[in-house]
């Protein structure tokens, strides 16, 4: 194929991978004797894109961001291999620092992008050995939801591809620091490791079931459990308001400033107007996305 300036584009490779609006459940599971924290994140339909294009001159990681040059490098070593000549570019829409898993999603998609350069075939092995040598991760390396130990690496249970949400969501000012709350978590799992025991066992029943109304009851339950620990200001009144606007559940990044409505069906236009206002009155931006798979 041929371009109006009579050339061929040039041969282009990708990566993508999606993002998460923080989690369904964050919460304790024990793991070989002793207590993790365990994620089922909330996938969500927005990416980070890494591009690849050969060319004539050494490749500069600088567009990629730390982590992502790093996983390049690791990449490299594991197979013996040596990056041609090109330029690298990315583009993401996910917020970073706010609960949308975009460092781990940069370095996902930068890994799927040298899978295609080079022409491996895709191996989620190698992509965990990759994230463990750099953060703790979500499980965003899979298109699907999974219980996961993020700090271990280790996908405890697949859940499939049968639930899915709309979503009407916000992001509160800040960030959170994630290993430096780590033991503030710990300590409140203990406190109420009961009620965390059945929100996850209510939560995969409702995945078993292919539920949505019930993952999103489960999904309630867990973030209100954690506004005792991370609290979040905006909480309160949107769970108070669930019901008025007819949500099925809320869901937050319990570790991030993410906050919103989960629903099984897609809001009416009027609906969207009335939840943009709001959140408005909150002092927030109100964001549409749809989450999951289903």
């Amino acid at each position: 194929m041929l371009t109006l300036a009579g050339r061929a584009p040039a041969q282009v490779f990708s990566g993508v991978c999606h993002g998460t609006l923080g989690e369904l459940y964050q919460g304790p599971l024990r793991a070989g004797g002793a207590v993790d924290i365990a994620l089922v994140s909330f996938p969500v339909d927005r990416h980070s894109w890494v591009y690849f294009t050969p060319g004539a001159r050494p490749p500069d990681p600088s567009p990629l961001g730390e982590k992502a040059a790093t996983a390049v490098r690791l990449f490299l070593d594991r197979f013996g291999l040596t990056l041609p000549p090109g330029r690298w570019s990315v583009h993401s829409d996910l917020r970073v620092g706010v609960g949308m898993a975009s460092s781990t999603a940069d370095i996902v998609a930068t890994l799927r992008c040298l899978f295609r350069v080079f022409g491996v075939p895709y191996d989620v092995d190698t992509v965990i050995a990759v994230l463990a040598a750099i953060e703790r991760a979500d499980s965003v390396f899979l298109d699907e939801f999974a219980l996961h130990l993020s700090g271990r690496h280790r996908v405890v249970r697949r859940l499939g591809t049968a639930v899915g949400f709309h979503t009407a969501f916000v992001a509160e000012p800040g960030t959170v620091d994630t290993a430096a709350v780590t033991p503030v978590l710990l300590r409140h799992y203990r406190r109420r490791a009961e009620e965390y025991g059945r929100c996850l066992t209510d939560l995969l029943k409702g995945f078993s079931a292919a539920d949505p109304a019930a993952v999103a009851r489960a999904a309630t339950t867990s973030a209100v459990l954690s506004q005792e620990a991370l609290p979040k200001r905006s909480f309160d009144a949107v769970l108070a308001h669930r019901e008025e606007f007819d949500a099925d559940g809320v869901f937050v990044a319990h570790t991030g400033s993410l906050i919103g409505y989960l629903f099984t069906g897609r809001p009416a236009p009027s609906a969207k107007d009335e939840l943009s206002a709001f959140f408005h009155s909150l002092g927030h931006q109100c964001s549409f996305a749809q989450g999951g798979y289903g």
